[in-house]
């Protein structure tokens, strides 16, 4: 398949999310308003920070529970449904690298998606959601839950979420890369980065950790 080819599959796929969510909900849908990046948050950046446990819900309403240090290189994100620009951005992105890992027939990661709209975001609109970008659900979860249980996660993670009403949902843009040992290895803050430098970094980690 051309580079080009799967660009119009990732368009088809975001037109999917728009139209899907809008079946969904009565919610309008609002641009995405990013909160100001702090300073040394654009970009890419390294990290050494441990990645925190935590239990959510995913896509298919069952229990998900989080350790951090799996012995897989897992990649997170923060999105909500209803957000018509760079969410849909970053899981486009997502899918992209996914459809890569699995033509190397990589089974050593994770994907997860955690939403920041927990009054929206229930378990049915994250699978529809998950479904409009061809998620793989045995390593693409979806994670929703109550604000309690998000509101300790976006903390943990480092990412602030402000709901300014009517479907409006400012926060954080964040993606984090952590290693097989539970660690935040590289932080990608903002929508600028591209898949292929995070794909070096996964080939980076899966080629320092000891045999």
């Amino acid at each position: 398949m051309s580079p080009m080819t799967f660009k119009s599959r990732i368009s088809l796929w975001i037109a999917a999310v728009f139209f899907g969510v809008g079946l969904l909900s009565s919610t309008p849908v609002f641009s995405h308003i990013p909160i100001p990046p702090k300073k040394g948050e654009i970009g890419r950046r390294e990290s050494s920070t441990p990645a925190p446990s935590f239990a959510l819900i995913d896509q298919f309403g069952k229990p998900f529970k989080f350790t951090p240090a799996s012995g897989k290189l897992v990649l997170v994100t923060f999105v909500y449904t209803t957000c018509p620009d760079v969410c849909p951005l970053f899981t486009a992105k997502l899918a992209s690298m996914q459809r890569i890992l699995e033509e190397e027939n990589r089974d050593d990661y994770l994907l997860l998606t955690i939403t920041t709209d927990p009054a929206r975001d229930t378990p049915t609109k994250m699978k529809a959601y998950a479904q409009a970008f061809h998620a793989d659900s045995k390593r693409w979860h979806f994670l929703s839950g109550t604000r309690e249980a998000l509101a300790q996660v976006w903390r943990d993670f480092g990412v602030t979420v402000k709901d300014l009403g009517n479907g409006q949902i400012q926060h954080t843009n964040l993606t984090t890369l952590i290693d097989q040992k539970g660690i935040r290895r590289v932080d990608y803050y903002g929508d600028k980065w591209q898949e292929k430098e995070v794909l070096k970094d996964l080939a980076r980690l899966r080629q320092a950790r000891p045999q």
